[in-house]
């Protein structure tokens, strides 16, 4: 492999760099406690073609916030279901944000003239 061609790969969070012991790893966590979070479909790690599970930085930022609160005692089903819905609340919000401002927009300019 060529610098080109991976170096754009390494920068890209959702890029699946990290096998499952490196991800266990760097999360102190055990390889079961990512499965887990498999299982209960919180992160899907992709697959190498030999078969091995692949994470990205990005799954593994959401498998740590899973370890946080299973660290604080959150059983892990609630864990994962309470981290999904974290990620809906920010995601409508950013669309509400985005709403709000073309309706600002709207606002500002008037409504559009008849031709």
């Amino acid at each position: 492999m060529t610098t080109d061609s991976t170096g754009g790969r390494l920068d890209d969070d959702d890029y699946p760099a990290y096998t499952m012991g490196r991800a266990a790893e760097m999360l102190g966590t055990t390889p079961a406690f990512l499965r887990a979070m498999g299982e209960h479909r919180l992160i899907t790690p992709l697959r190498s073609e030999g078969g091995h599970r692949r994470y990205s930085r990005y799954q593994l930022r959401i498998a740590a916030r899973a370890r946080e609160l299973v660290d604080q005692g959150t059983p892990l089903e609630a864990a994962c279901r309470i981290i999904v819905l974290e990620d809906q609340l920010e995601e409508a919000q950013r669309l509400n944000e985005q709403y709000r401002r073309v309706a600002e927009t709207a606002e500002v300019t008037g409504p559009p003239s008849a031709a």
